[in-house]
């Protein structure tokens, strides 16, 4: 129930009949004031949530530790007990990416990789710089010279070696670098086509990402801003391939139990609480990672970090086979080889249809 005032005038707005109480007896409507300050739009949001005599808490306390007793009870048709499945998706999605969204606008997923580290004699032996040569890298840097005769001539021969594998990319070296294309050794987009024509065209399906990062380079960005922006273009379009990805799970879910003679509805059920479940789950995952980001990184924080994400995957796995098992009461052995292949199947499908959300995103981006 909101907290608006009610309207001295008894007709209702919406029918005109006489409001005895707070709502209409014809048409339900609440009979308060049409009119409201701004912030009763956010504040109205929460509260058709929250102020359900328990309706909110319930179903979150349900969906995070009970698998499969919303999808049930919702589908036994006692459905004012908990938040319907469709407006418990929309907010839990909103919830989630309205947090993550100002968590990734903050990170920098290239600044790892970019950090140049203080080369000590026993490194310099080890490791490449560039993909320039021994004679020429010595001569153009004093200081790897002086290192060089120190270890007498060991950096040399070191380099040597590494330049004998340069066709390995070392990604943190790649974010390190001025252009992802020089550092790849690609000049131009002529000089790309003319090595496909000697090799036969082998490398042909990566010309359109070859050509986006030569555009991106012409208007001043540098490797790691490239990587930023297509890490985070990326998990912007995580909200889009769950949502495209609700029906398709919907749709296997009616194929593997079409004995069962369900409604596809049915299954979509299953899949809104499954997903709000996981989005739940992710939500949580990062506010955890947000409050460990406050002990400086420190082994107590990554190992916590690594032990929540552990817990996390397995739980959410466990999760849907509890579920599984609980909504369409097969034999346990059965639910476990149809839960594992569904498992699997969907795995496959949803990573190709994030890395194609990906590759549009790459090519789109500006």
């Amino acid at each position: 129930m909101s907290h608006g005032k009610i309207r001295e005038d008894k007709t209702c707005l919406t029918c005109g009949h006489q409001v005895e109480e707070r709502f209409c007896p014809h048409c339900g409507q609440e009979n308060i004031e049409s009119r409201h300050p701004f912030y009763y739009l956010f504040t109205h949001f929460f509260e058709d949530f929250t102020h359900y005599d328990g309706q909110f808490w319930g179903t979150m306390k349900n969906l995070l530790f009970n698998p499969g007793k919303l999808t049930k009870i919702y589908l036994e048709g006692k459905r004012a007990q908990f938040v319907p499945p469709v407006k418990l998706y929309i907010f839990i999605s909103f919830v989630t990416f309205l947090f993550i969204s100002f968590q990734v606008a903050n990170m920098d997923f290239g600044k790892q990789g970019a950090e140049k580290e203080k080369i000590t004699k026993k490194e310099l032996q080890e490791k490449v710089i560039g993909n320039k040569s021994v004679q020429k890298l010595l001569k153009e840097s004093p200081e790897v010279a002086k290192a060089d005769s120190l270890t007498g001539g060991a950096l040399a021969k070191a380099l040597d070696t590494a330049n004998a594998k340069k066709d390995d990319i070392d990604v943190g070296d790649m974010l390190q670098s001025k252009s992802i294309t020089k550092f790849i050794g690609i000049q131009s987009m002529e000089d790309f086509d003319r090595r496909e024509e000697k090799n036969g065209h082998k490398y042909e399906t990566f010309r359109p990402f070859i050509a986006k990062i030569f555009e991106m380079e012409e208007k001043g960005l540098s490797p790691r801003e490239i990587t930023n922006l297509f890490i985070k273009s990326s998990i912007h379009n995580l909200p889009k391939a769950l949502f495209l990805y609700l029906p398709l799970f919907a749709f296997l879910l009616w194929i593997f139990h079409s004995k069962r003679k369900w409604w596809y509805f049915d299954h979509g059920v299953f899949t809104l609480h499954y997903f709000s479940f996981l989005l739940l789950l992710t939500l949580l995952l990062f506010v955890t990672q947000k409050v460990l980001s406050y002990f400086d990184e420190s082994s107590f924080a990554m190992a916590m970090n690594g032990l929540f994400i552990s817990a996390a995957i397995i739980y959410a796995g466990c999760y849907f086979f509890i579920a599984h098992y609980r909504t369409y009461r097969t034999h346990p052995v059965l639910t476990i080889i149809v839960g594992a292949v569904l498992f699997a199947i969907n795995t496959i499908l949803f990573t190709f249809l994030l890395m194609g959300l990906g590759i549009i995103s790459f090519l789109l981006m500006h």
